[in-house]
This record gives C-alpha cells, structure tokens and sequence, in this order.
C-alpha cells in the first residue's frame, strides 16, 4: 500500500499549495490497531499525516454533509458512490469537491480478526495479499482474502465511480458475485422462522446508535429516534422499540445504500443489520434495476415517479 500513501500525499499537498482546495478529508493512523481516523489536513506540511491501507473502512463520505469550503475527499469505490448520492441529495455541490479515488481491494474485519485471539492484539500490518497479527501472545500470518469484511468480498464496484485523480491504477471488478445468497435464504423461510432470525439478530442491540452515527446516509438534523413531538419509537431496549429504529432505519436508507458496510464495522456488538439494508437493495434492483450511487445523471427510484414503474405490490 506504500504507494498508494505517497501518491495520495503527493496529490493533497499539491492541492493545498495550489489553493485548489481549503482541506484535504483523509485518513491517519488510529491510536488502536485497524482503527485508522479521519482526519483534516489543512496545510502541505502536514500531509504526512496521510496513510492508506486495509483498515480505512469508514465512509469518508459522511463528513461532506453541508459543508461550504473546497474539499479534497479521498474516495474509494463505496465512498464514491455516497458521494454521488451526497451531490443529488444536495447535501454538498460537485464543483466545490476534488475527489482522490482510490481503487479498492477490501477492507479488514477487525471483528474477525479480534475474535481469533484470546489476548489483546498490538499490532496488524499488511504485506504481499498477507495480514500479520501480533498479540501478547503469539503472532499469526493470515491471507488478506480470509479476514475481509463481508460487504467486500460482495463487492462489484471496488473502483470508484466519480474522480477527479486516481492515486493507483484501476483494480480489476469481481465478477459472477452473488450478492443475495443469503438474502433469498431468508425469503424463503417460515415466518416463524424469520421471527426468531431477527429476534437473534437483533437482541445484542444496545441502542448506542453507532450505526447510524456512522452512516454517510443519516445526516438528518433530527433523527427520528430523538423525535418528541410525535415519539415514533421509545428509548428503551425493549424488544419493540428495538426492532422499530432498526426496520426504519434500514428504509430510510432503501435505494440509497451501497452497502459500504459502516454501519456494521461501527457496531460494537458486531450485529448484521447489513441484512435489512440488503434486502431494500435487492428489491431496488430487482424492481428497477437499480444500484445506488453510479451515476449523476439518474436520481433515485423512490424519490421520483415513471409511468412504467411496476405496480403489482398494490394489485
């Protein structure tokens, strides 16, 4: 990934001495292993800040939402793609953005990684397609393939859709990926077993809101979980309550989602609700051929109406 890094300094420190841009919104290495941070970089000599590798998950995205300066965003495939959905949604405009794209090869699970040890892991370092874990008490060599996250090895968009600037070369797409394998599993059971799945899926669920808090899509000023006036869901964890923010979140998100895989990554109890975002995408493409995020010149399926839309969901 070295050159990745120095291609992405190089780039943001020629923008910011050229005055193209006022900041640049990038990557630094966290204070934890696999926890890198957004960061700012408003000035050249600060550039080396910049780093880029496998656990650069978080959605760049998410910090563009109504801001007025020029940004230079470092932007892999997803990021793009939210990006794209920022620009329609007019949450910021395309001429005050300089996008870095940067093709992507798959982020880390670093629930996965963290699961396979007993100790507390120090360090994670990546070198020719292997993840090298070292803990207190012992240090494991891992392909870089076996401890993805699932929403990249899914993915057939790893290369970013809008850019200004590639900091590498295009990566080659994944093809013949079944995207909704398990989601179709799901749609095929009982109802009484889908109950209890969600019941399952759902009942670690602490209401902590990191999902959302990570999600390039939930930039509401008032998310309707702090609502009063009327209270759509209560603020326990109750089972109910719980179920609600979650369904509604996921609708909230329908046609809109590229399965960046925030919202999971975030979770500190490592739920899936990766599940029901997937399901609303499936359906989006299924009824109307529809990926979020690929283009500017197309909006949304459910924010505009065509006389040919399918109908049988009301016949």
């Amino acid at each position: 990934m070295s050159g990745y890094i120095d291609k992405i300094r190089e780039i943001s420190e020629r923008l910011l001495k050229e005055g193209t841009v006022n900041m640049v919104i990038g990557f630094k290495k966290g204070t934890m292993p696999m926890m890198n941070e957004p960061c700012f970089v408003k000035k050249p000599e600060n550039v080396g800040t910049l780093i880029w590798d496998s656990n650069c998950g978080i959605n760049l995205a998410n910090y563009l939402t109504d801001r007025k300066e020029k940004i230079a965003v470092i932007a892999k495939g997803c990021d793009s793609r939210n990006i794209v959905t920022h620009i329609i949604e007019n949450k910021i405009k395309r001429e005050q953005l300089f996008i870095i794209g940067v093709p992507c090869q798959g982020m880390i699970d670093r629930h996965k990684i963290a699961s396979m040890s007993e100790t507390e892991i120090l360090s994670v370092t990546e070198k020719d397609g292997k993840v090298i874990v070292k803990a207190k008490d012992a240090e494991k060599t891992l392909e870089k393939a076996s401890v993805l996250q699932q929403n990249c090895t899914l993915c057939t968009h790893r290369n970013p859709v809008i850019y200004d600037e590639l900091a590498a070369e295009l990566v080659t797409e994944q093809k013949d990926v079944d995207r909704y394998a398990d989601i179709r599993k799901i749609e095929a059971m009982p109802a009484d077993e889908k109950w209890k799945l969600f019941d399952d899926l759902l009942s670690p669920c602490i209401r902590c809101y990191a999902c959302r808090n990570a999600c390039p899509l939930c930039y509401c000023p008032t998310c309707f979980v702090d609502e009063s006036r009327p209270q759509w869901v209560g603020k326990s964890t109750d089972p109910v309550d719980t179920r609600t923010f979650h369904f509604l979140r996921a609708y909230h998100c329908a046609g809109r989602c590229t399965d960046c895989g925030s919202c999971e990554r975030a979770c500190p109890v490592g739920i899936n609700m990766r599940l029901l975002t997937r399901k609303l995408e499936k359906d989006c493409f299924e009824s109307f051929g529809w990926e979020a995020g690929l283009t500017l010149e197309q909006r949304p399926p459910l924010d505009t109406y065509k006389m040919n839309d399918p109908e049988d969901f009301i016949k």
